[in-house]
């Protein structure tokens, strides 16, 4: 149920990249062995913007360069409320499935690896979660950032429902 929370432009946003994981392969041919790497990244303002890449190269630089650039093509805008998110939210990608639930100021990120780098990039400072099956870096952040599209701000929802904010929280 992906929505389209796509950002525009990222001339004016201040994109900070940070490197998840970054994985040697060996390719073995006739000639001996060829090593090459492959960077996952996410790139995020920390304002609620927030994308993920991944480059492939023979240099590590090379690879995170390829991979910040993928990233900052595919951005996506997601409702941050007090440093928190809005509600709880489960998604999963191939074996990594996670849940993902508001925490109270002061609790800080209570996640892991993968998880960890793509919350804070987004600006999230307060949440709980939980990832179960697969810890493979790929697929938690993509799990990960799929939970993160599927979450609508307390506007959105009143909006859908034609109603005020405030009867959102209140139902009455």
């Amino acid at each position: 149920m992906a929505k389209n929370n796509k950002v525009k432009s990222t001339n004016d946003l201040e994109l900070q990249d940070r490197l998840v994981a970054i994985n040697r392969v060996t390719k073995v041919t006739k000639g001996g062995r060829a090593f090459s790497f492959a960077a996952i990244v996410v790139v995020g303002n920390g304002d609620g913007v927030i994308g993920w890449g991944l480059g492939k190269a023979n240099e590590v630089t090379a690879a995170i360069a390829k991979g910040v650039e993928t990233a900052k093509k595919n951005l996506i805008k997601v409702p941050v409320h007090k440093g928190t998110i809005p509600h709880e939210v489960a998604a999963k990608f191939g074996g990594s499935r996670i849940f993902l639930k508001p925490a109270s100021e002061g609790t800080g990120v209570k996640a892991g690896g993968a998880m960890r780098a793509v919350l804070e990039s987004v600006g999230v400072t307060d949440v709980l979660a939980k990832s179960k099956g697969s810890s493979n870096p790929h697929n938690l952040v993509k799990a990960t950032i799929a939970a993160l599209d599927e979450l609508r701000s307390p506007a959105q929802v009143a909006q859908n429902r034609g109603v005020s904010v405030e009867k959102v929280f209140n139902g009455k």
